[in-house]
C-alpha cells in the first residue's frame, strides 16, 4: 500500500481590514464543539479548498459570507470557483447554510447565516445540530432584523431597459444577464417573469438571495432563458414564513438551505448540505453521439497490408 502524503495547510491569506461585515443576525457563525485549532486541519482538502477553508476560518464572526463578497477579497479566484470551493466545503463536512426565522411577535424575519466549522463534521451531527425548533434561541432587534444584503456590490448597467417606476423583482430580472451572460433576459421576458419573482419577494428574499439562487449551478449552456428562469422560479420558490405567534413571544425557527442552489430543507433532505438535483450530476443536453459505424474488417486488413509494401 503506497504511502499517503498529506499536505500541510496553507498559511492563511491576509485578510484585508476592514473585512465586510454582514448585518447584525447574519453571517459567519462558528459551529460548537470544535477540536482546537491543528495546522493539518484542512490538509485532505484540494489546494484551492484548503486556501479558501483557510481564509474563512480567521473571518470574525458575523462576517460576510456571500459569494460575491468573498470573491472580492480572494483575487485568486472567481465567483464560480468561490461557489463550487463552498460547495466542496459542505460535503466535506465543514461549512452548512441555514436560514432562522426570529423576532418577537408580529415582526418575524428570515436571517441568513453560515455555520463554519474546521473540525469537519457528518451529516448526523449537523442535523443534531441544526434540526428545526431546537436551535439556540437568539434574540435580536426588529430594527436589525430586516433582510438586508451582507455587502452591497458595486452598481452594475442593467441589460435591458428599465421603467422608472419598476418593481425589485422586475429589476432583478434584469440584472441577471450581467451577472450571467448565460441568463439575458429582454424586456419583455422580465416583465413576463415579473409575478412570480414578486412570490419571492413577499416571502422574505431579496434581490440577492433570487439571483443568487437563479444563477446558482447553471449548465454550460442555457438554450432558453426565459423558460430556464421561470422553471426555476417555481421549482425554487422559497416556503411562506411560519405565521406569528402571540405577541411577545420568541420566534426561533431554524432551516438548512442547499449550499449550491440555495433550495430550503429539512436536514435530513439535504445530505452534505446539498439537495437532490444538486446531488445528481446534470444530463447531458446536446445530441446522443451516433453509434460507431461498423466496418469491414477484412477490406481493412487489407488496405493495410498493401500500404505495407508500398514502396
Amino acid at each position: 500500500m503506497a504511502a499517503q502524503h498529506l499536505s500541510p495547510a496553507l498559511p492563511a491569506p491576509a485578510v484585508a481590514a476592514p473585512y465586510p461585515m454582514a448585518q447584525p443576525g447574519y453571517g459567519k457563525r462558528s459551529a460548537p464543539d470544535q477540536l482546537p485549532s491543528r495546522p493539518d486541519d484542512f490538509a485532505l482538502l484540494p489546494l484551492r479548498e484548503r486556501y479558501i477553508a483557510g481564509f474563512i476560518e480567521h473571518l470574525p464572526e458575523g462576517a460576510s459570507m456571500s459569494v460575491k463578497c468573498l470573491a472580492k477579497q480572494i483575487p485568486l479566484y472567481g465567483q464560480q470557483a468561490i461557489a463550487s470551493a463552498l460547495t466542496a466545503l459542505s460535503v466535506a463536512g465543514h461549512l452548512r447554510r441555514v436560514r432562522c426565522a426570529i423576532g418577537v411577535g408580529d415582526e418575524v424575519r428570515w436571517v441568513f447565516r453560515t455555520f463554519w466549522s474546521r473540525t469537519a463534521r457528518d451529516n448526523e451531527w449537523w442535523a443534531n445540530r441544526l434540526t428545526p425548533g431546537v436551535p439556540q434561541p437568539v434574540r435580536v432587534p426588529v430594527a436589525v432584523a430586516e433582510y438586508a444584503p451582507a455587502a452591497v456590490p458595486p452598481q452594475r448597467a442593467a441589460p435591458v431597459p428599465v421603467p422608472e417606476s419598476s418593481s425589485p423583482a422586475y429589476l432583478a430580472l434584469a440584472e441577471l444577464g450581467r451577472i450571467d451572460k448565460r441568463l439575458p433576459l429582454s424586456a419583455d421576458d422580465c416583465t413576463a417573469l415579473e409575478e412570480l419573482a414578486e412570490r419571492w419577494f413577499a416571502r422574505g428574499v431579496n434581490a440577492d438571495y433570487l439571483t443568487g439562487a437563479l444563477t446558482a449551478g447553471l449548465p454550460a449552456q442555457v438554450d432558453s432563458p426565459v423558460g430556464f428562469v421561470r422553471r426555476r422560479l417555481i421549482d425554487k420558490l422559497p416556503p411562506a414564513l411560519p405565521t406569528a405567534p402571540t405577541v411577545g413571544a420568541l420566534v426561533a425557527h431554524m432551516m438548512m438551505e442547499c449550499t449550491d442552489c440555495g433550495a430550503p430543507g429539512p436536514a435530513e433532505a439535504l445530505p452534505d448540505g446539498l439537495c437532490r438535483p444538486c446531488r445528481q450530476p446534470a444530463a447531458p443536453t446536446g445530441p446522443a453521439p451516433e453509434p460507431p459505424v461498423e466496418r469491414d474488417v477484412t477490406a481493412l486488413v487489407a488496405g493495410l497490408r498493401d500500404l505495407l509494401k508500398a514502396p
